[in-house]
This record gives structure tokens, C-alpha cells and sequence, in this order.
């Protein structure tokens, strides 16, 4: 079995109630998320208001918290699962989780690097008018194609999070989307929806908040993992300190390889996959990839 960790898009207003409200080791590890990032992330997740927690800063610790409890509160409720659970991977933010589920990263210095990493990614959005968008019913050839079609000048704008089939979001200037969404729908797209995020995240266009977040994870120790994370940005899994801490760092200016990384993980012998978090959004790329994959979720109720 794989264990798999949300990224931005998946939070939600009530996020974390019901791991809160019936389990005191998952309320016990908002409280310490809390000290470490000087607010109240249990009232931010539980009442918003939504556009604070849509905010990338306070976006990403909060979905790495809900989805490191509901890991926790699942392996305590299954004990089973702990010697099942094989290797671990996270979409975008998510695979810092599963880093840390894997034993690399220790809880509290977790939380500090995610609050940093959401810091600098902000920062770096803040700079230029930049989003993204999914673009649903297209292949990658042809959302390749829609983006050469719609880029002018020194515009970016490129694939970005490679989700499954028919379901690739872009990343780029904000132009340079707007062109994207009648030539996708020209191209035979079923549609185009702009996503709530702060920037053009996995393109060039975050690459000033490399040295912020290299200097985050060189205040911290990474350690070895006891099982395999598999990276976004190549798709492989990782156990090795060094190897981890690299691909953390070039992760935000690389595309997502999320079904290259499913598929890799099935090729391994992973027979069916956890969601561990808030939503449903990695259930629904699973399927896409491969209709009778076993899967659950938990963190919800």
C-alpha cells in the first residue's frame, strides 16, 4: 500500500474538526503547529475566513498539519497499516508530508520549513501577475501545443501539475492563461478552470523562492527515510537525506509528475493507495489512471 498527502486545492472551511473534536493526539499536534507558527491554526482551518486560509502561507501549513494527523490517527485506529504502507507520496506541498511521515523531517521543524516554503512562494507570486488552470480533456501533446500557441514574447507558461489523463494543469503569466482558455476550448478541451492559487507554482516564474526555501531546509536536519517517497519532480523514489533535500528544493520550479509517479509506484508493486488529508482530489486522479485501483481515504470522518 501507498500513502498519499494533498497539495493546495484541497483545503476547506472545517478542515481537521473531526480529527480534532475525537482524537486528542491530532488536536495535540495543531496545539504544537500552533506554537511554531505564532497563530491559531485550529481556528484558521476550523473558521477561516476562507480567503486567509486560501492564502498560500497559511494554505500550506495547514494541509500539511491535517494531513500528518489524519496519517497518525489512522495508524493508531489501524495499527495493521503500519507494516502495509510501503512507500509514501505527496502532490506539490503533500510531499514534504510524506517526507515527513517517512521519518526525514521531524514534526516541528516540518511545520517551520512548510511556513517558509508558503512564505516565499507568496512572495514570489506577489511579484508578477501570474495563476494557473486545468485544462480538462486534453492530452499533454496538446496542452503542450495550446501553450507554444498562446505564449508571446518572454511570457511563461507551460504544464505544470500532470495529474492524470485528460486533467494537466498550466502554470504561467496571467496574459498568457487568459489566451489559454478559448484555444484550449478551440483544441477540444471540456474545460478550463483557473485555480485558486497565488502564482504560476512548478514554473520559472517561482525561482526566487528557490534560495528562501534551500536556506529553510538548510536549517533543519533531513534524515534518511524508513520507506520510499517518490519526487515530484522525477518521479523516482527516495530514501537518501541529501537526494530528498535537493528535490525539495527544485521542486517549485519543476512541473508535478503526479501519474508518472503513480504509475511508478504500481510498476514497484503498490497495489492500492491511501489519501490521508482533507478532500478526495488524489482518489479522483487514482481512478483516472487506473479505474479499478483500490483506494480509501481518511482524515474527514
Amino acid at each position: 500500500m501507498g500513502i498519499l498527502f494533498p497539495g493546495q486545492g484541497a483545503q476547506n472551511i472545517g478542515m481537521g474538526r473531526w480529527l480534532c473534536e475525537n482524537y486528542p493526539h491530532a488536536r495535540a499536534l495543531y496545539d504544537t503547529a500552533s506554537e511554531v507558527l505564532g497563530y491559531d491554526l485550529i481556528a484558521l482551518s476550523q473558521e477561516g475566513p476562507e480567503d486567509k486560509l486560501n492564502a498560500t502561507e497559511f494554505c500550506q501549513p495547514a494541509l500539511f498539519v491535517v494531513g500528518m494527523a489524519a496519517a497518525e490517527v489512522v495508524l493508531s485506529e489501524r495499527p495493521e497499516l503500519a507494516d502495509k504502507i510501503k512507500a509514501a507520496a505527496g502532490l506539490s506541498l503533500g510531499e514534504y508530508t510524506a517526507v515527513c511521515f517517512a521519518g526525514g523531517i521531524q514534526f516541528k521543524d516540518a511545520v517551520r520549513l512548510v511556513q517558509r516554503r508558503g512564505e516565499a512562494m507568496q512572495a514570489a507570486s506577489d511579484a508578477v501577475q501570474s495563476g494557473m488552470a486545468s485544462i480538462l480533456g486534453l492530452d499533454l501533446e496538446k496542452v503542450q501545443a495550446v501553450c507554444d500557441e498562446c505564449r508571446q514574447g518572454d511570457e511563461v507558461l507551460q504544464p505544470a501539475n500532470l495529474l492524470c489523463p485528460g486533467n494537466i494543469a498550466i502554470s504561467g503569466h496571467s496574459s498568457a492563461i487568459d489566451r489559454v482558455e478559448p484555444a484550449a476550448q478551440e483544441a477540444g478541451a471540456m474545460k478550463t478552470v483557473r485555480l485558486s492559487v497565488a502564482g504560476a507554482f512548478h514554473t520559472s516564474l517561482m525561482q526566487s523562492a528557490v534560495a528562501k526555501l534551500g536556506e529553510a531546509l538548510e536549517s533543519i536536519e533531513i534524515q534518511d527515510t524508513r520507506i520510499p517517497v517518490y519526487s515530484n519532480v522525477d518521479a523516482a523514489p527516495h530514501q537518501s537525506a541529501a537526494e530528498i533535500k535537493n528535490l525539495l528544493s527544485r521542486q517549485v520550479v519543476n512541473p508535478v509528475l503526479w501519474e508518472d509517479s503513480i504509475r511508478k509506484m504500481m510498476d514497484d508493486g503498490i497495489e492500492g493507495f491511501l489519501e490521508a488529508g482533507t478532500g478526495r482530489v488524489l482518489q479522483g486522479t487514482l481512478k483516472r489512471i487506473h479505474r479499478k485501483l483500490p483506494t480509501e481515504g481518511f482524515g474527514d470522518g
